[in-house]
């Protein structure tokens, strides 16, 4: 867990604001039984997270593909090589859906808009050092050009709910 107590109270308040802003369907599926709090969901999130992810064309048309997530900070961080379509569609168009499952055992469900942090042609983000010595950590140090090849995005979410139906499994199995 890489969260700071602010990030878990942000992060702790937009899945209260979402769930109460959910459809009555959908909060019958979702209540407070069946869904984790911020402090259990960055527990469960860690390591590789494998989201698919939705973008949009110019036409409007949906496209989704699948994404290494990683949840840090109370946000998704992915990456794509900079000549994916993901990437010439976030370049002009930031909204995104982003889902990760585990079965029936978890779905995390997000939508918000996506901030670049390592511009080909621009400055990085200014936490962009330390979350590249984590990925260099986790993918190698050599396993890219990380300047050239790779973009990375921070997905900053204005929605977010968590489906966990049985929270012990869940939480018993993310631990060492």
């Amino acid at each position: 867990m890489r969260e700071t107590p602010e990030e878990l109270i942000e992060l702790q308040a937009l899945l209260d604001v979402s769930l109460s802003r959910a459809t009555s369907h959908l909060r019958s599926i979702i209540n407070s039984e069946r869904s984790l709090t911020a402090e259990q969901l960055t527990q469960v999130l860690t390591g590789m997270c494998t989201l698919a992810l939705a973008t949009v064309t110019a036409k409007g048309e949906p496209r989704i593909s699948g994404v290494d997530g990683h949840f840090l900070h109370g946000r998704w961080h992915f990456g794509t090589a900079r000549g994916a379509a993901k990437a010439r569609h976030l370049a002009v168009r930031s909204a995104v859906s982003a889902a990760h499952m585990r079965g029936e055992d978890l779905g995390v469900f997000t939508h918000g808009t996506v901030e670049i942090l390592n511009p080909q042609d621009g400055e990085p983000a200014e936490d962009w050092p330390d979350l590249l010595a984590y990925f260099k950590g986790f993918y190698g140090e050599d396993s890219f050009d990380w300047d050239n090849d790779i973009v990375y995005y921070r997905l900053h979410p204005h929605w977010m709910t968590v489906y966990a139906p049985d929270i012990a499994k869940l939480t018993a199995a993310s631990q060492p």
